[in-house]
């Protein structure tokens, strides 16, 4: 027991299962990988992702078509996504198919079996992927500013890859890769559904629980020496884009809390934010602006995003930094802190409320943390924060002097 909520269980092997119970018709169950992007060596890269596509096309027992139709043909939905630390498959279906899923996603993650003809077509596939990731400014200024922030570091590139990279890969570097760095240690099987426990278990055991015991030797090389970077690029984009930011607290940092908090009042997803009211809605300067903050193993990352017309770039950027003054300088009313924390607060209520994301963010804190805190207790987490304590992490994170900034003009 974790909380009062979850209930878990580990296999001989070091796998865990996380498990909350529901009365839902429809079940969600996932199996979470720390291993991602940045455990990629240089002639690696892209190769975490390449394998989370490679993954469903076929196994000892069956082929492509078979590993889709399987949870298909009952109406589910099979997905992953890989990110820079995690490799995650899961999958969505009605209840009374839950041992289908476990055995399927089982069946892929320890028996596919990579043949090098489907390989080759997934070749084409990514490259086409990473041509329209090319074509949306928007989007590619993120991973090129990790890469002006991360300068050199692993995990300063990009998930997808190099097309370059990914023409070379074979069914001997996917093998190489998982052998390396796919551990039972690391790997959780995490579930929201109506399902019995003591049955999920005996479902896990046998589908999970003879896979060979692998255990994590290997670290991650840590990010040191953040040396701030600006970057002008010309694009000839219709638009200026801008990202800028600063590094910030890994995921076991005592503020990462806090800074959840403050990127909520910068540029949170509601439109009360201080970057859109001072942006979009007072001056009609961006119609894209928001706040991002990444808690990585050793490190993270704080940035803000806008999309703007050139001539109203310095105008908008002008705007953003005075913000992040009146922030260092100035504490928060009660007022003001208590509205802030009432919507974080709901965000997080209502993010619960779809099950499929519940059950990726448990699965992901029991693999980070070995444990997740029920809702009252990250809602005392947030209670506690003061206003003393947004004012020091401003002070940190959102100095002018540590902020990297890449533009595309």
């Amino acid at each position: 027991m974790v909380g009062s909520d979850f209930l878990t269980h580990t296999l001989k092997n070091g796998i865990r299962l996380i498990h909350q119970q529901t009365d839902s018709a429809v079940g969600h169950l996932g199996v979470l990988i720390n291993t991602g992007s940045r455990d990629e060596a240089q002639e690696e890269h892209g190769l975490a992702h390449f394998i989370e596509h490679s993954v469903f096309k076929g196994t000892k027992k069956r082929r492509a078509y078979h590993v889709l139709s399987r949870i298909e043909d009952v109406g589910g939905e099979l997905n992953a996504y890989t990110t820079k630390e995690e490799t995650t498959l899961y999958s969505t279906f009605l209840s009374q198919d839950y041992e289908r899923a476990a055995e399927l996603l089982s069946d892929i993650l320890f028996n596919s079996v990579y043949p090098q003809k489907e390989i080759n077509r997934e070749k084409e596939v990514i490259a086409e992927e990473i041509n329209s990731y090319k074509d949306s400014p928007s989007d590619l200024i993120f991973d090129e500013f990790e890469e002006l922030v991360f300068d050199g570091h692993p995990i300063a590139r990009n998930i997808l890859g190099t097309s370059e990279n990914i023409s070379k890969f074979n069914r001997n570097s996917i093998l190489g890769f998982i052998e390396k760095n796919y551990h039972t240690d690391q790997m959780v099987v995490s579930s929201v559904g109506n399902m019995k426990f003591e049955k999920l278990v005996k479902y896990i055991e046998k589908y999970f629980g003879s896979a060979e015991t692998k255990l994590r030797t290997n670290g991650r090389k840590p990010f040191e020496n953040y040396v701030p970077g600006t970057r002008t690029e010309v694009k000839g984009t219709f638009q200026t884009h801008c990202v800028l930011g600063n590094i910030a607290y890994d995921v076991k940092h005592p503020s990462r809390i806090v800074l959840v908090l403050l990127n909520n009042i910068i540029g949170g997803p509601a439109m009360n934010s201080r970057l859109n009211l001072a942006l979009r809605e007072r001056k009609g300067l961006a119609y894209n602006i928001e706040s991002g903050y990444a808690a990585y193993t050793d490190t993270g990352l704080f940035n803000v995003y806008f999309g703007t017309d050139k001539e109203n770039y310095e105008k908008a950027l002008t705007l953003v930094k005075k913000e992040f003054k009146m922030l260092r300088d100035s504490k928060l009313g009660d007022v003001q802190l208590s509205k802030a924390k009432k919507q974080l607060l709901g965000q997080i209520a209502v993010s619960t409320e779809s099950h499929d994301d519940l059950m990726l963010a448990i699965g992901k804190s029991y693999l980070l943390y070995n444990r997740v805190d029920p809702l009252n207790e990250v809602f005392r987490k947030i209670g506690a924060i003061t206003s003393d304590n947004l004012l020091e992490v401003a002070n940190e994170i959102l100095g002018e002097s540590k902020m990297s900034i890449l533009v595309y003009h």
